[in-house]
């Protein structure tokens, strides 16, 4: 594992300060999630999470990417006294009203990452997306394929896909319910997508981690 930067240190720790002043429990029914002995359990991309005010683990016991921990420490510290009842219609990333500095990321590093990763290789995103929790969304829409992705347990994404056919390139699309914006700041809603984008990869054996 290479060395973090000194700024990512400095920030995780005082994300985890702020995580030690909040009591999970009053945030547990909220954010869908489950506690033990004083942590957070948090499922997100197919893995469950141990958020403490001592860190955040993977199952194996191990410190997982900055980046999945600097968003879970994240969605505990902005969790909403209440879980928001409207917002469940999706939008692209880029309708949030705060999205704009992070919206030329968000389509580099997922979007874009997805289609070209899996152009010619649409079987291979379903089952990536599968073993990803993927289900079909409810409402019918016109794509190759459509799959709504548990990222985090009160943030589902829509990833919408066209393979490449003819002179035409693959295309994705990822969209958010728009109460997500209620439970993550804009960075981390970006850091999400970038996050899928290099899950999916792996799953299907085609790249690395691009994401820190």
């Amino acid at each position: 594992m290479s060395e973090k930067a000194p700024v990512f240190e400095e920030t995780l720790r005082n994300y985890l300060a702020q995580v030690a002043r909040i009591d999970p429990a009053e945030i547990a029914d909220t954010l869908a999630i489950s506690m033990e002995q004083g942590a957070a359990l948090i499922p997100f991309l197919g893995q469950t999470y141990r958020v403490s005010r001592t860190g955040v683990l993977d199952e194996s016991g191990r410190e997982p990417l900055h980046a999945v921990s600097i968003v879970l420490c994240r969605y505990l510290i902005l969790a909403p006294p209440q879980f928001p009842l409207s917002g469940e219609c999706w939008v692209s990333y880029k309708d949030f009203k705060d999205a704009a500095p992070f919206v030329g990321g968000f389509v580099n590093n997922s979007e874009r990452a997805i289609a070209r990763r899996f152009s010619g290789r649409l079987e291979q995103l379903r089952e990536a997306a599968a073993g990803l929790g993927s289900v079909p969304p409810a409402l019918t829409l016109s794509y190759q394929f459509t799959g709504q992705i548990p990222a985090l347990t009160r943030i589902p994404l829509l990833l919408l896909f066209n393979d490449a056919y003819e002179d035409f390139p693959a295309q994705c699309t990822l969209l958010f319910q728009r109460r997500a914006e209620k439970f993550l700041d804009m960075e981390c809603l970006a850091i999400i997508g970038w996050l899928l984008a290099d899950t999916l990869a792996q799953k299907a054996g085609l790249a690395g981690r691009t994401v820190m």
